[in-house]
């Protein structure tokens, strides 16, 4: 079963799992914040984009509403994880999902990619732009239930 035509859709529950975007700011840590409290502790989770930004107060803002938090966490790269193995990719933008099948060509690691809308692009009143984001949450908090917390063990 394909998840949009560009990965195989897992049946079990990974036990490591890497989240990418572009710049490792909006919607990977957002999805690492979200898999860390819905997964199970042993779960390995950790995200990283193409390349480094700067963090977004808008993901501070719409993962407090849900009473999560990024904590210290910063962007970082894969280049700044340690050699880590993962058993799952999830891509959340093209340019990343590019990147992670270039980069597991040679391996046996699951790739799925999970288009997201990038907030940013939204104008308007704070409100406006919050709005995009807590979309994306929302999307996110819904792939990770649906895929990730309810696949078998």
């Amino acid at each position: 079963m394909q998840d949009g035509g560009t990965g195989s859709r897992r049946t079990s529950r990974p036990g490591a799992i890497l989240f990418m975007c572009g710049q490792n700011v909006i919607r990977s840590p957002m999805a690492e914040a979200i898999a860390r409290q819905a997964l199970p502790s042993g779960t390995w989770i950790a995200s990283a984009g193409v390349k480094k930004g700067e963090r977004d107060p808008f993901v501070d803002a719409v993962l407090d509403e849900i009473g999560l938090s990024l904590g210290r966490r910063q962007p970082q790269t894969l280049e700044d994880m340690a050699d880590d193995f993962f058993d799952l990719v999830v891509t959340l933008t093209p340019e990343a999902h590019h990147a992670a099948l270039e980069l597991t060509r040679h391996s046996a690691i699951d790739v799925e990619y999970w288009p997201m809308p990038d907030p940013t692009v939204e104008t308007g009143s704070r409100d406006q732009r919050l709005s995009a984001y807590r979309d994306v949450r929302d999307r996110l908090t819904k792939l990770i239930q649906e895929r990730l917390v309810l696949a078998p063990e």
